[in-house]
């Protein structure tokens, strides 16, 4: 069983925002059959965390990994493991996400009716709780928790469909995100982010960003890496 520790919550937080922008690289498009090389690149790359988007195909139509990618992974990398949960029923399986090696879990603010209990739930088993939304959920349905994020994952593609076009209603949500909360809360935008649109995610506020095509679809990872870091760096508010 993993040791609970509010302070190691506390430091990842502090971590991440201090070495902001952050470009998590989205696992999503990774090659699962040379998954330990694909870890490796990832590092030389000098990405500070990674992120893995579990899907269900129930809350959403496609379905990913679970478990057993997480397990793997924390066996390969001591980088964060930053696991976003696009499923339903999460308060079913926080603890098992916890145990397999999340640092950080984020939930749907779609999928549950009660998202302060489940954000506490996640702090209290010791991983940074974060809150999702998706692009046509208005903002004010996480005005009431935004006490209990570490951080909060706004989506500027719906949530499980590939191919979408980044929507810029997520600029507005995290400008209003930005203006409420602090710096114990990192802001994080996923769908869409490459090198045209990140740095107006950098100038609305967020800190994390998550990148798929834009790095996967390179030959050279630390390339494609440094260059979205730059340009987020250019325009990421201080």
């Amino acid at each position: 069983m993993r040791l609970v520790c509010d302070m190691s919550r506390r430091q990842l937080i502090a971590d991440l925002g201090s070495q902001a922008p952050v470009i998590l690289p989205s696992l999503l498009l990774c090659d699962f059959g040379r998954l330990a090389d694909e870890v490796a690149r990832l590092e030389d790359a000098g990405v500070r965390a990674l992120h893995l988007d579990v899907m269900d195909g129930h809350f959403v139509p496609n379905m990913t990994y679970g478990l057993t990618i997480v397990e793997a992974l924390r066996r390969l990398t001591d980088l964060p493991l930053d696991v976003h949960l696009m499923i339903s029923n999460p308060a079913d399986y926080l603890s098992q996400y916890y145990e397999a090696g999340s640092d950080a879990i984020t939930i749907h603010v779609e999928a549950t009716s009660q998202p302060r209990a489940l954000l506490q739930q996640i702090r209290d088993l010791g991983a940074a709780a974060g809150l999702a939304l998706n692009p046509d959920t208005p903002i004010e349905s996480i005005e009431e928790c935004l006490d209990l994020c570490d951080l909060v994952l706004v989506m500027s593609v719906n949530a499980g469909f590939g191919g979408q076009a980044f929507n810029p209603v997520a600029l507005d949500k995290l400008k209003h995100v930005a203006s409420r909360v602090g710096d114990e809360v990192l802001l994080e935008v996923d769908g869409g982010v490459n090198a045209q649109t990140i740095a107006q995610c950098a100038e609305a506020g967020a800190q994390l960003f998550v990148a798929g095509s834009a790095i996967f679809g390179s030959e050279n990872y630390r390339q494609s890496v440094a260059a979205l870091r730059e340009r987020a760096s250019a325009n990421i508010r201080t």
